[in-house]
Parts: structure tokens; C-alpha cells; sequence
């Protein structure tokens, strides 16, 4: 059976590793690649695929573009708008998001207080699936930091059908502040800026979503707070679409060994 990732860019993708690293715990004789795929293109690429593809696991810019390709939409994936799993199955395309679960399972594993309120760096389909996971959490009130508010329209809407029916609120990324217990930045790090790093200095977790590369301004700052990883966020979205992909339960630790080495081998310059 085969499954690969899909994205533009995609060649920085630890995704290979991981599910991989899952196949050879399992003692599963699966392939799994990078394929880069840019916007638009996922429909002529599904249409190439035989019998022995499973999943694709989907990143920028294709997890809005794949919801209205899918014949069946998980109620997760309806949720963010966005979907980032693929499962395919007797010709059939399922659409599904792990990175809401996966976000909710990697604060978790981090901190254990209250989220009663949290602020989302970006606007993009990242930042939907996690200002969700604050709703999961308990946020009652969500902001979005924004560098162009009409683009985040999306993002917004899609975190006020939360069934909590969150306060949603758009403000300026060069300029507002960040409120709430926990902070998730979506950004590249060329907006990570010293003004913007030092207006979140005050909220206790950060959570980065990026992981390459690592660490960011945002994470290098963090100091004695709480700081949840991007590698955290992809290992269990990982593991929940390894379990969607093979019908087994993911080897986590196997998972994030092998993610954890690559990192370390890629700061090493190996």
C-alpha cells in the first residue's frame, strides 16, 4: 500500500519519517513519500492514483482545495473548512482533519491548566484547525492576528461554528496584543519579528506550529513558560492518520523518536 504527503513546498516535510518510522514498528510493508502537488493541481494528481494508494496526507496550500474534491467529508473536516488526511478507499476519497485533535492532544501533553481565552497568529487553514482545538479546550474567546484582516474571514467564521459559539475577534499582527492563556502562532518566522515576540512575552504556553526551522523567534523566547512544539502538533496529527491510513493503533513513541531524530540531525547540518 502506498500513501505520500502533498504540498508545495514539501521537500522540509518530516511526515515521511514519521509514518515510516510507524510502518517499520508495525512491521508493515507500506511506502510513504513527499510529493509536491502546488495549488490546484490535487485533482490531476488524485487522478493518477490506483488501487494501492490509501492516504495522502495534505499541507499548504492544498487543505482547503481538498474539501470539495472529497465524496465524503468528516464532520472534523466540515468544521475547520479545511481538510489535511485523504483516506482513499475502493475508489472513493474521504476527507478528514487530524490537525484539530492533534492540536488539542499536543497541549495537553504539555500543560494541564484552564484555556478560557487564547490568541491564533495567522489566518490560514492551520490557524482554523487550532483556534478550534482552543475551543475544545474551553476558550470562550478567540483572537486572530492578522496581517490582512478580509483574509481571515474564513478562519474566523470557521471558529464561531464551534457548538461553544465562541467571541471571535480579528486585530492587527503588527500591532495588538495578544490575550488568553495560550498562544499559537502560525506564522513564517519572517514574521516573527522582536516587536511582535516581545508583545507575546506575557501569555504563559506558546504554541508553535512550526517545526523547520526550529527553534523559531517565538520558541527561542520562551524561557521558562510553557512552550508546545510543532513537532508535538505533527506527531499526533501524524498518529491519528496512520490509524486512519492502516486500520492500527499509531506507535507514538516509535513516531516521535524518529521525528526527534531528524530534527536533531538537520540542526547538526547532517
Amino acid at each position: 500500500m502506498r500513501c505520500a504527503v502533498l504540498g508545495d513546498p514539501v521537500a522540509h516535510s518530516l511526515s515521511p519519517v514519521l509514518h515510516r518510522a510507524g510502518y517499520a514498528a508495525l512491521g508493515l510493508d507500506w511506502e510513504y513519500d513527499a510529493r509536491r502537488v502546488p495549488s490546484g493541481g490535487l485533482p490531476e494528481f488524485l487522478a493518477t492514483l490506483d488501487g494501492f494508494w490509501r492516504g495522502l496526507s495534505l499541507t499548504m496550500p492544498l487543505k482547503r482545495e481538498a474539501v470539495p474534491l472529497a465524496d465524503d467529508v468528516s464532520g472534523r473536516a466540515a468544521l475547520v473548512g479545511a481538510a489535511n488526511t485523504l483516506v482513499l478507499s475502493d475508489g472513493a476519497v474521504q476527507a478528514d482533519n487530524t490537525d484539530l485533535p492533534g492540536a488539542v492532544a499536543a497541549v495537553r501533553e504539555r500543560y494541564a491548566g484552564p484555556v478560557t481565552a487564547g490568541t491564533v497568529l495567522g489566518g490560514g487553514a492551520t490557524a482554523a484547525s487550532t483556534g478550534l482545538a482552543l475551543c475544545e479546550l474551553g476558550a470562550t474567546r478567540v483572537t486572530l492576528l492578522v496581517r490582512t484582516p478580509a483574509r481571515a474571514a474564513e478562519t474566523a467564521a470557521a471558529i464561531r461554528r464551534h457548538a461553544s459559539r465562541p467571541e471571535v475577534v480579528v486585530g492587527s499582527l503588527a500591532e495588538d496584543r495578544p490575550t488568553g492563556e495560550v498562544l499559537v502562532s502560525t506564522v513564517p518566522v519572517a514574521a516573527q519579528t522582536a516587536g511582535l515576540v516581545a508583545r507575546c512575552a506575557d501569555i504563559g504556553v506558546v504554541f508553535e506550529a512550526l517545526y523547520d526551522p526550529w527553534p523559531t523567534p517565538l520558541a527561542a523566547a520562551v524561557g521558562e513558560r510553557v512552550l508546545v512544539g510543532g513537532l508535538d502538533l505533527l506527531v499526533h496529527q501524524a498518529a491519528l492518520q496512520f490509524e486512519l491510513f492502516t486500520g492500527r493503533p499509531a506507535p507514538l513513541v516509535a513516531m516521535r523518536e524518529a521525528g526527534e531524530a531528524a530534527l536533531a540531525g538537520r540542526g547538526s547540518g547532517a
